[in-house]
């Protein structure tokens, strides 16, 4: 606890201190390079090597000693120059419902001219990945954990490199001034998604259907089961079978009507809610307090937008 405590104090102290806007190019000003444990144990045995030399005046010995010093100061420099001139030009996050590790999408550049290989990409809480340079660019990812619905800073994302002999720890932290959005974390178990009703009820093509809606050209996914056998022999081209299913009305999921539950579980059964509508191709409405109503709608983007709403909702008492 003790060494951890001393370290991120010691992190508070390097640069760079504030968020800075992307991209951030690395220089090396901003580097550091420290001997790894096999580093100290080289420089150990080259001093041992050198004071046995000196005592007995034994000049080859002395020789082979300052060449591997030579060498072993060489690669230190080459450790730095695998980060000197490093672009970190983006840094994307995918929304992830509370809980889950969030996919975090480095990329970084460089100009071309050098080999940059073994590079490691990797913040304090995320896992680590490695991150190897093709001509001009390349992207890892890191998975970032998650704990509360709402906006996330990012982190501050270490980039370093033991290349090429192991001797040598270079590292550099790049702190980009973006936001990240997490989601609510979707009700486990619960009621229904509620039921549409009227004059708008009709059939909707849902792969879980009894009637026949229409027949359309094969696609790659689709299920064996649905091929239409004998009307493809006909044409002598794969068609396969879509069906239907009668559905109610533009379902309305509104906050009001959950009077009976807290805050934060009302928001967790309004993105489960969410995740069933779109999932079985139903038209939603969200009304949330303090938002315009979103909807009815369906697609990717409604879904999204509904669980950014349900997001920014302030917390509760």
């Amino acid at each position: 606890m003790a060494a951890t405590g001393l370290r991120r104090r010691l992190e508070r102290w390097m640069r760079p201190r504030h968020a800075e806007a992307l991209p951030v190019r690395i220089d090396r000003q901003r580097i550091y390079v420290l001997p790894t444990p096999f580093g100290g144990f080289v420089i150990a045995l080259l001093a041992t090597m050198a004071a046995g030399a000196l005592n007995y005046n034994n000049n080859p010995a002395l020789l082979l000693c300052l060449l591997l010093g030579g060498a072993t100061l060489a690669s230190l420099l080459w450790t730095q120059l695998q980060l000197s001139g490093l672009e970190v030009r983006a840094v994307r996050g995918e929304p992830v419902p509370a809980g889950r590790p969030m996919p975090l999408h480095v990329h970084v550049g460089a100009a071309p001219g050098r080999e940059r290989r073994g590079l490691r990409v990797d913040c304090e809480d995320a896992v680590a990945a490695p991150l190897s340079l093709e001509e001009t660019g390349g992207e890892t990812t890191l998975a970032l954990p998650t704990q509360r619905r709402g906006w996330m800073a990012a982190p501050r994302i270490r980039i370093s490199s033991t290349r090429p002999l192991g001797l040598a720890r270079a590292w550099a932290w790049v702190r980009p001034d973006i936001r990240l959005l997490v989601h609510p974390a979707p009700e486990a178990h619960g009621p229904p998604l509620p039921r549409g009703a009227g004059e708008d009820a009709q059939a909707r093509p849902h792969p879980a259907g009894d009637d026949l809606h229409h027949l359309r050209e094969w696609r790659q996914g689709d299920a064996r089961r649905a091929i239409a056998w004998k009307t493809s022999a006909r044409r002598d081209a794969l068609v396969v079978r879509e069906f239907e299913r009668p559905q109610g009305a533009d379902v309305v999921l509104d906050w009001a009507a959950l009077g009976g539950l807290g805050h934060e579980a009302r928001i967790r059964r309004l993105a489960r809610w969410v995740d069933t509508a779109e999932r079985d191709g139903v038209r939603s409405l969200l009304r949330v307090p303090g938002h315009a109503p979103l909807g009815p709608d369906r697609g990717e983007w409604h879904r999204q937008a509904c669980l950014r709403a349900l997001a920014l909702l302030p917390e509760g008492p």
